[in-house]
């Protein structure tokens, strides 16, 4: 087997799956990918099951290298620089890293969260059928923890298959969409308020809840209720009246009052939304909540599908260098090379 060795990597970063599902009636959170669609697409990319477990890379820059042999993999998410062996390297494509090269990313931009995928996944020990990491409770495999420099992920070795692009959907640009309740009506007129503000994601944010910051919303009648179960989404509000999104980490039962949920198929988006950015709420029906988780998974049914090959070239740059791609080359300190003769210049004998 190869070896696929973290050279370097920032906080918030962790070995990540679809999420450990069915055992949340014994408290045990479901965690998980931040943002579903591009842990998908990482592993459609490098030929694994679409939640398979992957590297999700938290807003820092990080650093891979492949040892013992050629490692396969394939990154998506938040726009970052990449490159291997100085080379830039394109997001929403899958590479081969041949035996001690090492891929390169820069920090995020846009966005929060990466993924890289490795082709034939990672192995570990699964608890409840998932691998992805909670660091707080201790959970998941091979590292239990965020992942530090030095670590080492087992790969298959690369198969050598031709790479590949995905085409995904433009990301939308519009208001996170939620519907209201289950306890909205604990709120009010702040209903309103919460609706019609700006919110910023504080930096105190984390994958157990993103912390809002903007205008106070106010319970009627205190900010504890009794505890009762959680989503992922899920707004609560607690006595400072800052809500809070609880995020893949959350705890599967919370005694605050929640406002709103965000619908299912805005939580990645939610998810890549950088601290400091403003950004706001729309309410919309069960309806149209519905609906639109069916559309988001038809697009993962679909990822499959938007697989492209990856149509490369090389350049000699010597000899793009030379050329004149240009046109007539002019200088910027001569005006008799670029200036037009007017009419009258052209029949002014010399």
């Amino acid at each position: 087997m190869s070896k696929l060795v973290i050279s370097a990597i920032g906080p918030a970063s962790s070995v990540q799956d679809g999420g450990r599902h069915g055992a949340q009636r014994y408290g045990l959170t479901p965690s998980g990918a931040m943002d579903r669609l591009a842990l998908a697409a990482a592993n459609v990319l490098a030929g694994n099951p679409a939640f398979a477990a992957a590297i999700e890379i938290g807003p820092f820059g990080a650093a891979f290298t492949a040892r013992d042999g050629a490692v396969r993999v394939a990154l998506t998410g938040a726009p970052r620089n990449a490159g291997i062996a100085e080379r830039a390297v394109a997001s929403d494509t899958s590479m081969t890293l041949m035996d001690g090269e090492v891929l390169t990313l820069g920090f995020a931009r846009g966005g929060s969260f990466s993924y890289l995928a490795i082709e034939g996944g990672i192995p570990g020990e699964p608890m409840f059928g998932s691998l992805a990491v909670n660091a707080r409770a201790g959970l998941g495999s091979p590292y239990p923890r965020a992942l530090e420099a030095g670590d080492e992920l087992q790969t298959a070795g690369a198969s050598g298959a031709a790479e590949r692009r995905i085409d995904l959907p433009p990301v939308p640009d519009g208001p996170i969409r939620v519907v209201m309740g289950p306890q909205d009506d604990e709120f009010g007129d702040a209903t309103d308020l919460f609706l019609d503000s700006e919110w910023k994601i504080s930096a105190t944010s984390d994958r157990m809840g993103y912390r809002l910051e903007g205008p106070e919303i106010k319970d009627l009648h205190g900010h504890n209720i009794v505890s009762d179960g959680t989503v992922n989404g899920s707004i609560q509000v607690p006595g400072n009246g800052q809500p809070i999104v609880l995020m893949p980490d959350r705890g599967t039962t919370g005694g605050y009052p929640k406002i709103a949920t965000v619908i299912t198929a805005d939580l990645g988006r939610f998810a890549q939304i950088q601290a400091g950015r403003g950004f706001r709420f729309k309410a919309v029906s069960m309806a149209e909540a519905q609906a639109e988780a069916r559309n988001y998974a038809a697009l993962l049914r679909s990822l499959p599908d938007r697989l492209r090959a990856i149509e490369s070239f090389d350049l000699n740059l010597e000899a793009l260098s030379d050329a004149n791609v240009a046109g007539s080359a002019v200088s910027a300190i001569d005006t008799a090379t670029w200036q037009i003769p007017s009419p009258a210049d052209a029949l002014t004998p010399d």
